[in-house]
């Protein structure tokens, strides 16, 4: 005798497991102009790679002579493995043809697999979010009916593996469609989120339960849309569809080790060593008062084409992202003097905070460039914490174990200026820098406050102390007393940094495994 029969099950169970939720389910889906979860792993992974988990799982209801499936629920989680350009990841997401994404009893135990697989075969993690975290059954159920609810006691912590694996494997997250409760939660506990513009929402909560709890009424786009999430940070791109997220996803992984015990691909990129870029010599102005654009220092620098950057709509004082230099993945910070003149926000140091986290935990050097004024000031800093979030930026760079080198373009005032030096920092100095305890500006309106109040004309006055102040902060002394490694002209940046990528190599073969303490969302 075989196991035909048997066997015949099993092939009619994974074919109603890929069913989804049916043809009207999958055409509503495709009608909102977004793909079935299926649609978007084929997309994603290189041909042919996925290897789902649980194939037939769902909730098959039998016949009465308990020898056939009369109809099956598939589970609304798809999950497995697959490759991207060859290089194995963890992928699933909620199935939103099915209830809307909510978990039935098979996807919840898939979905909370995800993090498992990922940390237990040592892979990044690729998310794509769509559904609610849980729903209200329908119907009267029996009140006098026994039940068992809640969790047992010996279950393990279920936001412990969220958390571990964000310090071993590279997690990435994308919002194709509404995503609220606890959806919306793991998607926060990612390296890298993106959301698509016209189809995605992020809520904690969704409309209806906001105008229940709060009697506000808002639309689904009004209270998670992208507009919102451009300047709430949590999300640090917005797609166009989802094949443009996908490509956001791909290539923040491509700058990223598999895990924390390998080492990022260092890339040949043809771009020479020893470019430089003759805009460097002018690009800040000897007016300390003129802005500039700092993002053309980075891509002056860096590999050419290779600066991706992280959150550009929040925290806008500071540039975060991840670029090659010399083939190698670096992290990248730079003040942009453009918004309140580089200063150090409640909003700039959580960014700070995170881009030190995320190169420390993956072993990618960090390469700042500084124009920092000090932290914002005033009532709205005050409200908004800002000390306490620059000083938890400043204490994460201090415990750092990466590489860092800092290149000062201009100024490096105050405590907040800290956030940007790491231990055993390389650091290099343009002639335009300035440094000190305040700004010129600030230094003269505390120190000499009287006698600006008694003169004739103050605007004069100030103008003058201000001048001589400048005279005895130009960046010479700090060269001659070995307080930097080099006061260079800034065409030299690029030579210079990809000379430090070679030499920090022996210290990036040492680092390896988790950090002192890893990235946290």
């Amino acid at each position: 005798m075989s196991w035909e029969k048997e066997v015949e099950q099993i092939t009619k169970r994974r074919e109603l497991a890929r069913a989804q939720g049916g043809e009207a389910g999958i055409s509503r889906q495709h009608n909102y102009g977004k793909l079935t979860v299926r649609e978007r792993i084929d997309a994603f992974v290189d041909d042919g790679s996925f290897r789902e988990h649980g194939r037939m799982a769902g909730a098959a209801y039998l016949s009465a002579s308990l020898e056939d499936v009369e109809s099956f629920t598939p589970a609304n989680y798809v999950i497995g493995l697959g490759a991207v350009n060859g290089r194995r990841v963890a992928i699933g997401g909620e199935d939103f043809t099915l209830k809307g994404g909510s978990p039935n009893a098979a996807g919840l135990r898939k979905s909370v697999y995800a993090e498992h697989l990922a940390v237990n075969f040592k892979v990044p993690l690729v998310r794509f979010l769509e559904g609610g975290g849980g729903s209200v059954p329908a119907g009267n159920a029996d009140p006098r009916a026994p039940r068992t609810v809640g969790a047992p006691l010996y279950d393990p912590h279920r936001f412990r593996v969220i958390a571990d694996a964000l310090g071993v494997v590279p997690v990435v997250s994308a919002a194709l469609g509404p995503v609220a409760g606890f959806p919306a939660g793991r998607l926060a506990a990612s390296h890298f989120t993106v959301m698509t513009q016209a189809t995605s929402q992020i809520m904690i909560g969704g409309p209806a339960l906001v105008e229940r709890a709060l009697g506000v009424t808002l639309g689904k786009d009004e209270l998670g849309g992208a507009k919102v999430h451009r300047r709430s940070g949590l999300v640090d791109q917005v797609a166009a569809d989802e094949y443009d997220a996908f490509a956001r996803m791909r290539r923040f992984l491509s700058y990223l080790p598999t895990n924390v015990w390998e080492h990022a691909e260092r890339i040949s990129t043809g771009d020479p060593v020893d470019r430089c870029e003759e805009e460097l010599l002018s690009i800040v102005p000897r007016n300390r008062r003129q802005a500039f654009d700092v993002r053309k220092i980075i891509a002056a620098v860096v590999d050419v084409g290779s600066f991706f950057a992280l959150a550009s709509g929040y925290g806008k004082s500071l540039v975060i992202g991840l670029a090659r230099i010399n083939g190698q993945s670096v992290g990248i910070s730079a003040n942009d003097c453009r918004f309140v003149a580089g200063a150090m926000t409640a909003q700039a140091a959580q960014k700070m905070r995170r881009i030190i986290e995320l190169c420390d935990t993956f072993h990618l050097p960090l390469v700042n460039f500084i124009d920092e004024p000090g932290f914002m000031i005033g009532p709205d800093a005050e409200a908004d914490g800002t000390l306490r979030y620059g000083m938890a930026a400043v204490a994460a760079a201090s415990q750092a174990a990466t590489p860092w080198a800092t290149v000062q373009i201009h100024k490096n005032f105050g405590v907040a200026s800290a956030a940007h030096y790491g231990p055993d920092t390389y650091r290099l100095t343009w002639p335009s820098a300035q440094s000190g305890a305040l700004p010129v500006e600030g230094g003269v309106a505390v120190a000499y406050r009287r006698q600006l109040e008694a003169a004739e004309d103050p605007s004069a006055m100030r103008a003058g102390l201000e001048d001589q102040l400048m005279q005895s902060r130009k960046p010479y002394p700090a060269a001659e007393s070995f307080s930097v490694h080099d006061l260079i002209d800034p065409r030299e940046t690029r030579p210079m940094l990809c000379e430090w990528v070679d030499w920090i190599q022996p210290k990036l073969a040492m680092l390896s495994g988790t950090t002192y303490f890893p990235m946290r969302p």
